[in-house]
């Protein structure tokens, strides 16, 4: 069962006598409870892409369809986690109200409220911190808050953009097992965006590989590491080189404006 639809997606920016197309005919599916990871050049439309996605920027043309329903606003079975936690969490609001605030449009009771945000506290391992302000807490910490926010509206769909572009590499490393950890615990469907290369490939079962502005969809590619991944032995893995550095290739030659993207063999598909 398609999860999410992307049909034919395309979105130009018109103002100022300028017109620019960011992205131009994509067209992907993703899976239910599937992890896909999706990276492009700097400045390819990444992020238009996934407010498109979220019913938080009206398309040119195309259409994304959650579970069947098209989207035309933000769906009530969609969560967004962004890459600056600091902004989207209020910092005059305790943890546990910031957990809470979207259940309240979603007419739970109070008791079930409490229930959910006790839960996705618990699963990022912040139990004890519902009556900390966020600026009590680390970066780590705080995207830890913004992840148990999603969680706790219970999603069909948990779309991610660069989320942990913003914090230091070893706190990015134990966030990233942390994904993949409430992904297998909870059977979410994750559209993970990065353009961290080496992320993509440690994350997904599928990557996504975007062209250069106005984006197309330059290749998908499986991800054919074992489910058990770790950072200490997946990185290091022959397998996971010889992918990363095809999805780097094709990385380059997309910034270079190639269009005769090197097939990447049958090892890799």
């Amino acid at each position: 069962m398609h999860a999410l639809v992307v049909s034919g997606l395309q979105k130009v920016y018109e103002g100022s006598g300028r017109r620019v197309e960011a992205v131009r005919d994509l067209t992907f599916t993703v899976e239910a409870g599937e992890l896909v990871c999706l990276v492009g050049p700097s400045g390819c439309g990444k992020t238009t892409l996934l407010k498109c996605m979220g019913g938080l920027l009206a398309p040119t043309a195309g259409e994304v369809r959650l579970a069947g329903e098209k989207v035309s606003g933000p769906p009530p079975g969609m969560a967004f986690v962004f890459q600056e936690y600091g902004r989207s969490l209020f910092p005059w609001m305790r943890v546990g109200d910031n957990v809470e605030l979207p259940l309240k449009q979603k007419g739970l009771s109070k008791a079930r409220r409490r229930e959910l945000v006790a839960d996705a506290l618990d699963s990022v391992g912040l139990a004890d911190a519902a009556g900390a302000y966020p600026w009590q807490l680390s970066g780590g910490m705080q995207q830890r808050v913004a992840i148990a926010r999603a969680l706790a509206y219970e999603p069909q769909v948990l779309l991610m953009d660069e989320p942990f572009a913003a914090v230091d590499a070893q706190t990015r490393a134990d966030l990233e097992d942390l994904v993949r950890g409430l992904w297998r615990e909870r059977g979410i469907t994750i559209l993970f965006v990065t353009h961290d290369i080496d992320e993509a490939v440690y994350l997904g079962q599928r990557v996504i590989v975007l062209s250069a502005s106005p984006t197309v969809v330059r290749e998908q590619l499986k991800v054919d590491l074992p489910d058990e991944r770790d950072q200490l032995h997946t990185r290091v893995a022959p397998r996971f080189a010889e992918l990363r550095t095809h999805v780097y290739e094709q990385i380059q030659s997309a910034k270079r404006g190639r269009t005769d993207a090197p097939p990447p063999g049958k090892s890799l598909t």
